[in-house]
């Protein structure tokens, strides 16, 4: 016989439900859905069954290793599509699933109701309702008052109302057996911090901030700082690498194959004879010097970041002692990286002890755990697998629910999505190479449907120690603040590397990359040198803090403003009080435009209202609303970004 005929028996035992075309879903549950803790997760469902019986359905969830269930009604919403909710507060990995039942109550009373309005004999069915009040079992105290008081009184008086009572039927309802209980199955749900939605970052070479010309900066130095990056708004502080930088190899300026003598290398050459990634760099200072700079920050409000990069320089310890971890060549020498990262060496994740070798890099960030880091940025993605990054992802989350991982890389479209499912909080975006107007648009629409909006959170870097972008390097004002000013509001999550405001913008001809760049030598700048956007960088940030709309990125929505030059958006909040519209330029020259804003609303007292008023979030000034819109002047040379907040 055929076994993949199904036979009469096991198709009679199936389910009696369908429950299909569930959202939110990524790839049908292969990965998790991300949200924040504290908010709604909202989940649709159609949910279906033959005849005219009455379904009942709920959301059950819990964390991934918990035993018991939470549950949450769902309710209909007509066409067999069903919607509900649940709130996890805390950070953490979560399971929810959709339960079905047929109402064997609500299903009686439905009938018994409909025969009444005929004037049909109920006798019958008022005796089978009745009996099916003896099939409630663990009902609440309050339920099975209810339950045992309409009982009576049918008894006492024959009357089927007694049983149609609207409090029998809602006291059933959670009170009933339910014998074709269905279940889907079991979805994954991530659940982080609201730093993962919403940060200003500011990246810095440690070793570069030395007030003194010529000197190792060390992380007194960057203590000192501190105050500093506060104070333009900033909620992250993101270092390089510190960990003692190899020999061999050494990368000399301007990425040289051969450094000079002194010259420092690339911090990315991770491990020397004084320690690999569980260690500090000498010249930074101590372990107790970094207990320091993390009670700095917390008493500045500022989160500690680290580069993490699953690299080794040639004289890392391990190479050392675990050989079996790395690749060697025929001459017994390791197997090196190629081209412009000779002086890193790619461990072996297939090794025969893969185990210790992925154990070890999840301990060496479990180790700046314990020293106070709560995120990490995650390095040249290609040099492991992608099981790595999924099991590293799962595990730190399990063991550190708080800590955030941002994906660094910036490689090919379908990676970058991909590390993103596989668990990584935060992503790196292709926004400093998307310039034009209509690149915006379609890169932030993308970014912001469906199911991108689900599990990749856009961080949009405005430079890095790698990448001083082509529209930059001309050094005006201008274009720096529209580039900061596109970031900061498009995106929950920005960021910029230092020296940014200071508008420096020496590249290496034809290439963008920065001239003399801090991968490969120590810098000291005067940070308050003239000409600094400072401020502007300052007032940006509180902007950010004191607008909802813009601490996050899936709600936008762009206008169609005619200049082809300026883009403009609204976003809106969760709580739909806040609403927000951008307008910025992307070119010099002055101009004045139409912002049409007719079919913008905003919330007040619980119904949507038409804007009439626009207050400029930077000056306070506010301008009405008239004919469906608004005439606007921008010089961006003064500021190429306006920035409102509608009122109705």
């Amino acid at each position: 016989m055929n076994k993949t005929i199904q036979t009469v028996e096991s198709a009679a035992a199936g389910s009696a439900f369908l429950i299909e075309d569930v959202y939110p879903l990524i790839d049908g549950g292969r990965f998790a859905v991300k949200r924040i803790a504290g908010e709604p997760v909202e989940v649709w469902a159609d949910i279906y069954r033959d005849g005219e019986a009455v379904i009942a359905a709920a959301l059950i969830w819990r964390r991934e290793h918990d035993r018991e269930w939470r549950s949450e009604p769902m309710s209909h919403h007509g066409n067999d599509r069903w919607c509900g909710a649940f709130t996890p507060v805390e950070p953490g990995q979560y399971v929810y699933a959709i339960e079905a039942w047929t109402d064997e109550f609500a299903t009686w009373s439905h009938a018994v109701a409909r025969k009444r309005r005929t004037g049909a004999d109920v006798s019958l069915d008022a005796i089978e309702g009745a009996g099916l009040l003896t099939k409630a079992h663990g009902a609440r105290q309050d339920a099975a008052a209810v339950i045992i008081r309409q009982c009576e009184d049918y008894l006492r008086n024959g009357d089927v109302a007694s049983l149609l009572a609207a409090e029998l039927g809602k006291a059933m309802a959670e009170s009933q057996s339910r014998p074709d209980l269905a279940r889907s199955p079991l979805f994954p749900l991530t659940i982080d911090r609201d730093r993962a939605r919403f940060s200003a970052w500011y990246q810095m070479m440690p070793r570069s901030q030395s007030a003194l010309a010529g000197r190792h900066g060390t992380l007194r130095d960057c203590i000192a700082r501190v105050p500093d990056i506060a104070a333009m708004g900033f909620d992250v502080l993101y270092f390089t690498p510190i960990h003692p930088i190899g020999h061999t190899s050494r990368k000399g300026r301007n990425n040289a194959p051969v450094a000079n003598e002194g010259e420092p290398g690339s911090p990315y050459a991770i491990g020397s004879a004084e320690g690999g990634h569980d260690a500090l760099h000498p010249e930074l200072g101590t372990i107790e010097d970094f207990r320091a700079l993390v009670a700095t920050c917390l008493e500045y409000g500022l989160e500690l970041a680290l580069d993490f990069a699953v690299q080794c320089s040639p004289d890392h310890p391990w190479l050392t002692q675990h050989p079996e971890w790395f690749k060697w060549r025929p001459d017994r020498s390791v197997r090196m990286a190629d081209g412009p990262y000779s002086d890193i060496v790619i461990p072996d994740f297939a090794s025969v002890d893969r185990v210790g070798l992925w154990n070890a890099f999840r301990d060496a960030m479990l180790f700046w755990i314990d020293h106070g880091v709560t995120i990490f940025a995650i390095d040249n993605h290609d040099t492991a697998p992608l099981a790595f990054w999924e099991w590293l992802t799962h595990d730190i989350r399990h063991r550190r629910p708080e800590v955030i991982l941002f994906s660094k890389t910036y490689a090919r479209p379908k990676l970058m999505k991909g590390l993103a499912k596989l668990g990584f909080a935060q992503s790196f975006t292709y926004f400093p190479w998307r310039t034009e107007k209509w690149e915006l648009e379609q890169y932030l629409g993308e970014l912001t449907r469906y199911p991108e909006r689900d599990f990749y959170r856009p961080h949009m870097f405005v430079n890095t120690p790698d990448l001083l972008p082509f529209h930059l390097q001309s050094g005006e004002a201008w274009a720096f603040k529209s580039r900061i000013a596109l970031a900061a509001t498009l995106s929950g999550n920005y960021g910029i590397f230092g020296g940014f405001e200071l508008l420096e913008h020496e590249a290496i001809p034809g290439r963008e990359e920065y001239l003399d760049s801090e991968k490969y030598q120590i810098r000291q700048r005067d940070w308050d040198k003239p000409g600094n956007i400072k401020p502007y960088i300052a007032a940006l940030n509180r902007i950010r803090n004191e607008n909802a709309a813009l601490q996050q990125t899936a709600n936008l929505r762009f206008l169609g403003i005619e200049d082809g030059e300026t883009i403009a958006f609204v976003k809106e909040a969760t709580d739909p009080a806040n609403t927000v519209v951008i307008v910025i330029a992307l070119s010099r020259h002055e101009r004045e435009c139409w912002l049409p804003l007719g079919d913008v609303t905003v919330d007040a007292g619980g119904q949507r209202h038409h804007v009439t008023t626009l207050e400029n979030l930077l000056t306070g000034e506010q301008s009405r609303v008239e004919w469906g819109g608004a005439r606007l002047r921008i010089d961006p040379d003064r500021d190429p970004a306006l920035l409102f907040r509608c009122l109705a």
